[in-house]
């Protein structure tokens, strides 16, 4: 599976992945400080979502995306 390019594709599809399927999806963070690299993938076994920086800005817009995932996972968000 290819690295998506834009960092807002990948948050909206990320949210949609895991709403269609919440029991199934997996959200995964790894960095690598050798390259200085994040790399974040969502996966429902079906559909796999990865998303590649080496920005340290995109640490805000990942924390941003956790913490909505986070509201979707302990209960109703608006």
């Amino acid at each position: 599976m290819p690295y998506l390019v834009s960092w807002e594709v990948f948050a909206r599809e990320a949210e949609r992945l895991y709403l269609e399927n919440p029991g199934k999806a997996r959200f995964v963070v790894k960095y690598r400080h050798k390259d200085g690299e994040l790399v974040i993938k969502i996966t429902d076994d079906v559909v796999c979502l990865k998303y590649r920086t080496d920005q340290s800005q995109d640490v805000k817009k990942l924390e941003k995306l956790s913490n909505s995932l986070m509201r979707h996972m302990v209960g109703k968000s608006s």
